[in-house]
């Protein structure tokens, strides 16, 4: 009979003795809370121990969490507008405060908070400030500027923001059609005016060429007349020199030079006197005189 009852007190025993005990992961923080108040905050991993059925234990992490926020419009000194977003990286490192600032929401409540910050501090700054700034590789000093106001801002949370960090920075919607537009016609000016220098260069190379082709050409008749000139010169002489150093034979190749322009075979025919000087060699064998007037029989020319 007395085991009947001995095994529920030990059963009762251990269900109490595990309840009061509970486990801190390394990756891990613990508030003990009774009645909605907190009443130990274990930071360190390990066992820790606790009133049973009383107290509970809520876990949070000591890891460092990211957060992306929202997209926000900002508008700039320059009255220009971009839409930005940005990464942060955030711990919790007061768990009393967290707790009194997010109450039940744990983990996804901060995230909230902090988005609401970081929306509020990133139009602050970027707002004094102009797109050249903002567009440019170094703008660390403005995510500085966005982080110093986002850990002032987070203190009272209980947590600490570790990094800002500016992701994206675009031109909304609807300006982005109208700034493509801008730049597409740009674009086509550009190339217009350089189609248009291409042509004038075309239209001067083309001029040149042709002002070369005239010269030379010129210059090259130019040099042919001179070489005919003194070619005909040469000629000349030669004739002159062979004409002095034997008359009758010049006036017999200048005769048959006459017959052979004169007497073209089939339609050439020559009426005249046949004591005229120029049946000189055609006289006797290759000409047929009559009692009037001579008839030249059609010689053939002679081969060039």
């Amino acid at each position: 009979m007395r085991a009947i009852y001995v095994i529920p007190v030990l059963v009762a025993l251990v269900v109490t003795a595990l309840s009061s005990v509970f486990i801190v992961d390394e990756r891990k923080k613990a508030l003990v809370l009774q009645f909605g108040e907190v009443t130990q905050i274990k930071e360190d991993a390990g066992l820790g121990f606790k009133l049973p059925f009383i107290q509970e234990v809520v876990y949070y992490e000591d890891r460092i969490l990211g957060l992306q926020t929202a997209p926000i419009e900002v508008t700039l000194l320059s009255d220009r507008r971009l839409v930005v977003d940005a990464f942060a990286r955030w711990r919790i490192t007061d768990l009393g405060a967290f707790r009194r600032a997010v109450a039940g929401g744990g983990e996804a409540r901060a995230q909230v908070l902090l988005n609401n910050i970081l929306q509020t501090a990133i139009p602050e700054v970027l707002g004094t400030t102009t797109q050249d700034r903002v567009l440019s590789q170094d703008r660390t000093a403005l995510m500085n500027e966005i982080l110093a106001i986002a850990r002032r801002e987070a203190a009272a949370l209980g947590v600490t923001v570790i990094d800002v960090r500016l992701t994206r920075t675009d031109l909304p919607e609807q300006n982005l059609a109208a700034t493509f537009a801008r730049m597409r016609a740009e674009r086509e000016r550009e190339a217009a005016d350089e189609v248009a220098r291409g042509g004038e260069a075309a239209q001067r190379v083309r001029a040149t060429a042709d002002r070369t082709v005239v010269e030379e050409t010129s210059r090259a008749r130019r040099e042919a007349e001179v070489i005919r000139g003194e070619a005909d010169a040469e000629r000349n002489r030669i004739l002159a020199e062979a004409y002095g150093s034997d008359p009758e034979f010049f006036a017999f190749i200048r005769s048959l030079t006459a017959y052979e322009s004169a007497l073209v075979t089939g339609n050439s025919s020559i009426v005249m006197q046949p004591d005229n000087e120029f049946f000189t060699y055609l006289r006797g064998e290759g000409g047929v005189v009559t009692g009037g007037a001579a008839t030249a029989v059609p010689i053939p020319a002679p081969a060039p």
